[in-house]
């Protein structure tokens, strides 16, 4: 008998293996249409955002010895995301576009993060077919799908937070060994910050499974705790020495730091539309399944409660940070995509819940309306993937009608040695690797805000700090977005405009027109005049 049952937990195996490559080889699939999409509208492989172009010049520096830099030989804790930077500078030497070896690296990942849900899934003890329509689910999520050609780390983090959270439901209450899932979490934390406050839960959970017994969860956790320490203390020592704060000089550029300690509701009602935008019914459905995973604890089917704190936990810390009086979530709410898949598991989890409450029926009747619903819950969410498939389209054509076509227009007109200060430092970084760029957003300079913060102190605008930063570094070229820095270009006599791009139908840039200037200090007296 015992054979019997290790053969048929092998076939099971086989068979949960067999479907998960399935489910990713159809994400793939689905990426490959969201690529193809944006190549047809402008004629190239492209990026949707200009942080992906800042990914690719800080994987370019590093590949070729000069560390995390953004300019040759000044290194900087701009990256969020070392450890996507780290992977794609084994990409960027490579023969062809870096835009399209960004892209396929994100696909990849994007589907080994389908498998690995499903997996979860499973492992959360969902039936196969709930575990199927889960995995089906996040497939036809537009947002993951929009990530996984976007040239970003999203696929990277989503895929390791996945691997970590399923191995800690086998780690926890483990009270010895090494735990697997506190490096793996950290290494999530390499892919963005936010992991940080998934390993932070993590050990919290395993805190809920000892039950105030503290020598146990120490021995359990203590052997995975310094491996993953042994991950994040270089990093974070490398941001203190360069950038004096533990945290990249990021957080500080996009957040302006905590700015309160109770959370903002008007902000987690802005997250809940983004993710009620792909996963309406899900993410009502959501909350039965944090119910559900509470109503285990304690039994022989607790799983503990980090997916539901991970989906509580990091709209909360981000609603406590300050973002100059917008919501800080980015661009279309990419900060919060990696909850779908676990507000996905979630509301299946609630879905099994309430099945389980309803009498059972005939079992073809019931086959046939468990099909009908699970046709009306992913149907809102398929509609919305083929609008982001348009959007994603669209935000490729934006940066390259603005920032892309602004860096080769300057490219064969620029003089030796010209600088330029920018909004988007990204592509034209990348594309012009020979001209020193100083960013206004204080990304890779970050002693802008040094500048902005006095002119605030002293009751004056913060553009003021801006034109005090420019006086100091004196650009030969401003490449600005105009609707930005109304002040400081209103009078049109000591920045003289030379070049505009208008960028129609704007959804990814900072304004509909990008314009270059010449600055008081242009050593170049003027550009050249080819078209």
């Amino acid at each position: 008998m015992p054979r019997q049952s290790g053969t048929h937990d092998t076939q099971a195996r086989r068979r949960a293996a067999g479907e998960g490559s399935i489910l990713a080889l159809i994400a793939g699939i689905g990426a490959l249409v969201y690529a193809s999409t944006a190549y047809g509208l402008v004629g190239h492989a492209g990026l949707p955002l200009d942080d992906s172009w800042i990914h690719l010049q800080f994987a370019r520096s590093l590949a070729a010895g000069d560390g995390l830099a953004f300019e040759a030989g000044a290194l900087v804790s701009g990256s969020t995301a070392p450890l996507w930077t780290a992977l794609l500078a084994l990409l960027v030497a490579l023969p062809g576009s870096a835009v399209v070896w960004s892209q396929l690296l994100g696909a990849v990942f994007s589907a080994l993060g389908v498998a690995a849900f499903y997996g979860l899934a499973r492992e959360l003890r969902l039936s196969r077919a709930l575990g199927l329509f889960a995995a089906s689910s996040m497939i036809a999520t537009g947002p993951l799908t929009w990530a996984a050609v976007s040239g970003l780390e999203i696929p990277l983090f989503v895929l390791l937070t996945l691997l970590g959270v399923r191995l800690h439901l086998r780690d926890r209450g483990r009270d010895r060994g090494l735990s697997y899932s506190l490096p793996v979490l950290a290494l999530s934390a390499l892919a963005r910050p936010e992991g940080l406050l998934l390993l932070g839960l993590a050990l919290a959970d395993r805190a809920l499974a000892v039950r105030g017994r503290w020598r146990p969860w120490l021995a359990g956790v203590a052997p995975g705790l310094t491996l993953a320490a042994l991950l994040l203390v270089p990093v974070a020592s490398f941001n203190l020495a360069v950038s004096g704060s533990l945290l990249p000089t990021t957080f500080a550029a996009k957040s302006g730091g905590v700015s309160s300690l109770w959370p903002s509701l008007r902000y987690l009602h802005t997250v809940l539309g983004i993710l009620f935008r792909s996963q309406p019914y899900l993410t009502v459905l959501a909350g039965a399944g944090i119910v559900a995973l509470g109503r285990r604890l304690g039994t022989d089917d607790d799983r503990g409660l980090l997916p539901a704190l991970w989906c509580v936990g990091l709209p909360l810390a981000y609603s406590c940070l300050g973002s100059s009086g917008s919501a800080l979530v980015g661009n279309f709410g990419r900060y919060h995509y990696p909850l779908f898949p676990f507000v996905i598991l979630l509301g299946c989890l609630g879905v099994g819940e309430l099945a389980r409450r309803r009498p059972a029926a005939g079992t073809r009747a019931r086959r046939l309306g468990l099909i009908v619903a699970g046709g009306l819950v992913l149907l809102p969410t398929v509609i919305h993937w083929g609008i982001t498939a348009g959007q994603f389209a669209l935000s490729v054509r934006n940066v390259e009608d603005g920032n892309v076509a602004a860096a080769r227009w300057l490219g064969s007109r620029l003089a030796a040695g010209a600088t330029l200060a920018v909004n988007d430092i990204g592509a034209i970084k990348y594309l012009l690797p020979e001209h020193e760029i100083y960013d206004l957003a204080g990304i890779v300079t970050p002693e802008v805000h040094a500048f902005t913060r006095a002119a605030v102190a002293q009751r004056r605008p913060w553009e003021e700090g801006i034109r005090r930063y420019l006086e100091s570094v004196r650009p030969d070229y401003l490449v600005v977005f105009p609707a930005w820095f109304p002040t400081l270009l209103s009078a049109g006599v000591s920045f003289q405009p030379q070049r505009e791009f208008a960028i129609p139908g704007n959804i990814a840039l900072g304004g509909d027109r990008l314009v270059i200037y010449t600055t008081p200090w242009t050593r170049q007296t003027q550009l050249a005049t080819a078209p």
